[in-house]
């Protein structure tokens, strides 16, 4: 039989092909451009992620979309998140710009490494089988790592790297593995497939099951979750800051979708089973992520350890198994993204060249040296403390309300408790800012493009609290 290609299989994955071309694009212009001239790299990658979101926007909407051959998927879910993940991304590469130019780390290969791993998110997001899922998520991880180690001077990045490496592979060794026991233990690798019998066999199927676990530990590898959260508080600190700010904003966004296709669209059947391991994964993330972050004193090791609790967060809108549930971890990963995004954001905002800040004592009376930064890293603390009238105010309720409808009230309790202990850490922080005295008095240096996307951050975390039905609809629209 000849083969044929339907070229309507395309239309779907005109997003990926935009990120596709843009990379190859920044990869070749670069081979002509002299040192002067890497601004241009910085141009063109910009206005290529406009253009993606807006390809992106007349793509999706209306029916659900299947194409090669069942393998891959266009449906509200992707539409969102892809968007999403793009508009972080473009924050990210916005913030980056002095930094990198001021450590001649300005070159075309950080930009290749960053729209590529883009395309992985995108490719997870959209993924319909086992096998593309892995694909999305392995080109990714492979970006991740080797931007992990791009400043090849830093002895710290380099050792970072390796275990983010090592880690990663072994995270991803258990996902793949419990792929291979999900299809001996139905002989697909569709998720449709793979959902049907759960349904039919539930636990009888012990090979399932076993899948299932070791499904449940890649995932909570790739989030970083307790106890799979070794490499975050190391990889944090010693990647440069614009990857650490990379590698903490947008991977959430897909390490969500990841969750959503294998647990729900795949293992639904078995909500029960998988319910008990997040309720263990996500109480130890709350717990040793806020206590262990309370102690830190280097900014970027505290913001890790945050990442960890928030984590537990998300987990618990999955473990809840309803659609409210869903919609509520999905609107907390995309608010979460953006708060990580603002907070390193203003960490490469105070860094100069010879100088990164990454300390507390780094923040000491920054409302006396730029009120107006003080103010949006402000919003973002309080944002992540979950302070009304904030966002992340906001994104927490829905959560603890998800699980308190599926009579899990007392690990809402807990939630709530651990959210007070982390409130700590992030309130000191204002503290240093507001009502210490200045360490360092040289004036910040960065461009004006930085200083409209903090401002975009900052403010985004107050309107969004204000106005939470914009971006709730949304992601209820999705599940509900």
């Amino acid at each position: 039989m000849p083969f044929t290609f339907d070229y309507a299989n395309l239309i779907p994955i005109l997003p990926e092909i935009a990120i596709l071309v843009l990379a190859c694009t920044v990869l070749v212009v670069d081979l002509y451009l002299k040192e002067e001239q890497k601004g241009i790299n910085h141009l063109i990658t910009i206005v290529g992620l406009l253009i993606a979101i807006g390809i992106t926007g007349l793509v999706g909407g209306g029916e659900r979309q299947v194409v090669f051959d069942g393998s891959y998927v266009r449906d509200a879910m992707s539409d969102v998140l892809k968007i999403l993940i793009l508009v972080v991304s473009l924050f990210a590469f916005v913030y980056a710009k002095d930094y990198l130019r001021d450590r001649n780390l300005w070159v075309g290969e950080y930009y290749v490494l960053g729209l590529f791993a883009v395309l992985g998110m995108s490719i997870m997001v959209s993924a319909n089988n086992l096998l593309v899922v892995y694909l999305g998520l392995e080109l990714l991880a492979l970006c991740l790592y080797a931007m992990v180690a791009f400043d090849r001077d830093s002895t710290t990045g380099a050792e970072a790297a390796m275990k983010y490496f090592v880690l990663g592979a072994l995270g991803s060794g258990m996902l793949l593995y419990g792929m291979s026991m999900i299809y001996g233990a139905t002989g697909s690798i569709e998720l449709a497939t793979v959902a049907r019998i759960a349904a039919e066999q539930g636990t009888q199927n012990q090979v399932l099951v076993f899948g299932l676990v070791f499904l449940v530990i890649g995932i909570g590898f790739k989030f970083g979750a307790v106890p799979f959260h070794m490499w975050v508080p190391d990889v944090y600190q010693g990647a440069p800051t614009p990857v650490a700010l990379f590698l903490s904003s947008a991977p959430k966004i897909a390490a969500f979708a990841l969750a959503i296709r294998l647990l729900v669209d795949g293992l639904g059947g078995l909500h029960p089973d998988w319910q008990g391991m997040l309720i263990i994964l996500a109480l130890l993330s709350m717990g040793l992520g806020n206590l262990i972050a309370i102690a830190q004193t280097n900014l970027k090791r505290m913001l890790a350890y945050s990442t960890i609790s928030h984590v537990g967060f998300i987990f618990l809108g999955l473990l809840a198994g309803s659609e409210q549930g869903y919609a509520a971890a999905m609107f907390y990963a995309i608010v979460y993204a953006a708060m990580a995004a603002g907070a390193f954001g203003l960490l490469l905002i105070l860094s100069r060249e010879g100088f990164d800040a990454e300390n507390l004592d780094d923040l000491k009376g920054l409302n006396q040296r730029d009120s107006w930064y003080a103010a949006m890293m402000a919003l973002i603390m309080f944002s992540m403390a979950g302070v009304p009238p904030t966002v992340g105010f906001m994104a927490k309720l829905l959560v603890l309300e998800s699980i308190v409808r599926v009579d899990l009230w007392w690990l809402a309790l807990i939630g709530v408790f651990f959210s007070i202990i982390g409130a700590f850490y992030y309130l000191r922080i204002i503290k240093l800012m507001y009502f210490d005295q200045p360490v360092i008095q040289e004036p910040l240096t960065a461009g004006p493009s930085a200083r409209v996307a903090l401002s975009v951050n900052g403010l985004a975390m107050l309107v969004l609290g204000i106005f939470p039905a914009s971006l709730l609809s949304v992601c209820q629209g999705v599940f509900l």
